[in-house]
């Protein structure tokens, strides 16, 4: 898959505006584990840690998309 505009119903997105709707959604699965784990309650500060949480992911799906279109 190229970074080109996306048809969705009609309207052409960014593929970053997908790629932000996935990892939010892949971010609420990993932070519901992480509450049911206790982690959320062991660093140093919560939000920061959820904030560099989202990124990632967001981040991983680029990377492995970008390796993916050769």
């Amino acid at each position: 898959m190229k970074f080109n505009e996306i048809n969705l119903f009609g309207l052409y997105v960014a593929p970053i505006t997908v790629i932000m709707g996935v990892a939010w959604v892949v971010y609420l699965i990993v932070r519901r584990a992480c509450d049911r784990f206790g982690l959320i309650q062991r660093v140093w500060h919560p939000a920061l840690f959820e904030l560099t949480l989202y990124v990632m992911i967001a981040s991983s799906i680029v990377i492995v998309m970008a390796r993916w279109s050769r």
